[in-house]
């Protein structure tokens, strides 16, 4: 299935080239959202139309191209793809260590579409990982919570490990609170559950 309809902000300094993938991206079903052309002009254009896909050409300016693909990867919440007419091993890894999801040619529009869905693709996985690593993130720091506090506890009381962690559990069921929220109180407060 061929995605189209999203909103696309393109970024490049030649206004004729500019103007010409505009057109093939209209073409495609896209919707061209703003034309950022000067690197001062990114972080404005991006806030104001929040587009789901970013654009830059590259002509004979790397470092220019560079510059965007660095200013756009920072305020854009959507992909950045390069587009270059020529090959440039070097700029591409340039543009990778900075963040595209996807390189291609601007010469037809079969190349453009599939430089966009690649893009798309990266960008959802790129997404999914993040928020699993969110989530093992928030996982490790559930469970060193817990740790500190059954700690805290069996040096108040000399209790165990499994003792320690049992009057959290049970001091939280009975008041139909996670065992994380308990562990919180004991850890950052002088809150202590009662014996089992």
């Amino acid at each position: 299935m061929t995605v189209s309809g999203l909103r696309v902000l393109v970024a490049d300094e030649d206004h004729a080239a500019l103007d010409e993938l505009s057109r093939m991206l209209g073409s495609l079903g896209h919707e061209v959202t703003s034309h950022a052309i000067r690197v001062a002009d990114v972080a404005d254009k991006v806030a104001r139309d929040d587009p789901d896909i970013s654009i830059v050409v590259v002509h004979e300016d790397d470092d220019h191209a560079l510059a965007l693909i660095d200013e756009i990867g920072s305020y854009a919440s959507g992909p950045v793809i390069a587009l270059t007419q020529r090959e440039n091993p070097e700029f591409v890894a340039k543009a990778a260590e900075l963040g595209i999801a996807a390189y291609g040619r601007p010469r037809e529009d079969t190349a453009v579409q599939s430089a966009i869905e690649v893009a798309l693709r990266r960008h959802e996985e790129v997404e999914q990982l993040t928020e699993k690593i969110d989530q093992l993130e928030g996982a490790l720091e559930r469970r060193s919570l817990i740790e500190r506090s059954k700690g805290m506890l069996m040096e108040r009381h000399s209790l165990d490990d499994r003792a320690a962690f049992e009057r959290l559990r049970t001091f939280a069921r009975a008041n139909r609170r996670r065992v994380v929220d308990v562990a919180r109180d004991v850890a950052e407060s002088d809150f202590d559950p009662p014996p089992v």
